[in-house]
């Protein structure tokens, strides 16, 4: 709660920033010169509102959603070795992390994969795919599991969300200032907003979507190997080299939907600019380089 607190805080002073140097270039100005009245507090505002509340609202329906989307089995008991097994790993380093227990699940998936997700870090859900039961050996998915605990720990899934809400946040005001700026000069539009306005600001925020999801999937990236060293400390480094070589051996794409995909263990992407998962040698590399 802290976590969003702060950076909630931190957004709030952000904005007031942006609307003061706003001020100070003028930009109201030179939209007024266009006759576009438009009060650019009250929309950084609302942006805010829009931008940051469907992200927390993302967030705080995260586990029952994963647990929908991926038909996740969590174990309330265990019935067999392999269940206790994980129940055990999971608890020992969850106490090794500092965190609460996670809830801890199975998910019918052929490849190897693994997430977590949850608004708390001391009420998470940490979930591996029978894939990863079935191709790894013991060592491999203990050092997954840290993975996904460093990735609690370290409350990855509280600051993706709100660094997604700050990005649509500006997405929205900046889309809406390109709409009616379109609409005014472009259509010649002189009362309201025309069919253009909506238009244009639908387009804009697409464009502009696309543009900012290259932001976020740098800091996925730069989580990721964060959570590969917590993976290490938890399970032991080779462990952790060998988990991530045991997925190079199989394959290289994203198999988890959505929000979801930043949280698993499996690298991939059509691009490496928006990869949410560094390439594998490169976080192989890492933890070799890491004395």
């Amino acid at each position: 709660m802290m976590r969003i607190i702060l950076f909630l805080a931190t957004n709030i002073a952000i904005m007031i920033v942006v609307s003061i140097v706003f001020n100070i270039l003028g930009l109201g100005s030179a939209l007024d010169a266009q006759g576009i009245n438009l009060n650019l507090t009250s929309l950084l505002m609302m942006s805010a509102i829009i931008g940051v509340t469907g992200s927390l609202i993302s967030l705080a329906i995260s586990k029952w959603s994963a647990k929908s989307a991926m038909g996740v089995q969590v174990i309330e008991q265990a019935h067999n070795q392999t269940e206790q097994w994980l129940l055990d790993v999971v608890r020992r380093q969850s106490q090794q992390a500092g965190i609460g227990m996670p809830e801890v699940g199975i998910f019918n998936m052929p490849e190897p994969n693994a997430f977590a997700t949850g608004m708390n870090k001391n009420s998470a859900l940490v979930a591996v795919s029978t894939g990863l039961l079935q191709s790894m050996n013991p060592d491999e998915v203990e050092a997954v599991i840290g993975h996904e605990i460093t990735h609690v720990s370290n409350g990855d899934m509280v600051t993706m969300a709100l660094m997604q809400g700050v990005v649509n946040t500006f997405v929205y005001f900046f889309a809406t200032i390109i709409g009616h700026v379109v609409d005014r000069t472009v259509f010649q539009n002189e009362r309201g907003q025309g069919m253009g306005y909506y238009i244009v600001q639908i387009v804009a925020q697409i464009a502009l979507g696309f543009l900012a999801s290259m932001l976020v999937a740098w800091f996925s990236r730069y989580r990721e190997f964060k959570a590969d060293a917590g993976g290490a400390r938890l399970a032991g480094r080779d462990k952790m080299i060998n988990a991530l070589r045991a997925l190079q051996r199989g394959h290289e794409t994203q198999s988890l939907p959505g929000q979801l995909a930043a949280f698993g263990i499996n690298g991939g992407g059509f691009s490496r600019l928006f990869m949410s998962h560094p390439p594998l040698e490169e976080r192989i590399a890492a933890l070799q380089n890491n004395n």
